[in-house]
């Protein structure tokens, strides 16, 4: 059963609302990191710690956007991929009934014509 209207934006609502709290989510992990990591450096002045922090959870954010990227980009493809194999699969199941209709026909107009004939 296909979502109706208000249903289908009800559910692309939700997934928008998912989808910005688990980025939100990430973000804090990436300054978390970031805070965790300066600290750990010794020598540091607190605004060179903050500066590190900084850059740290800049390069973390970074690479999370990348990753994020990457996985939409995978997603589409298999979309993709899995739409042609499910067509061309149901243009076979569509074949194959066509055809045992057919061949039923065939072999009822056959039984039909030795019956007629006998």
């Amino acid at each position: 059963m296909r979502a109706t209207g208000p249903e289908r934006e009800a559910a692309s609502g939700i997934a928008q609302l998912e989808g910005y709290l688990l980025w939100q989510s990430e973000l804090a992990g990436a300054r978390a990191e970031a805070d965790l990591f300066a600290a750990s450096v010794p020598g540091l002045t607190d605004e060179q710690r903050a500066d590190v922090a900084h850059r740290y959870a800049e390069e973390r954010i970074a690479l999370s956007r990348r990753v994020l990227a990457a996985v939409a980009d995978r997603c589409h493809g298999l979309r993709a991929e899995y739409s042609a194999r499910y067509e061309h699969l149901r243009q076979r199941v569509l074949c194959a009934a066509v055809c045992a209709v057919l061949l039923v026909t065939a072999l009822a107009a056959g039984l039909t014509l030795t019956a007629l004939a006998a």
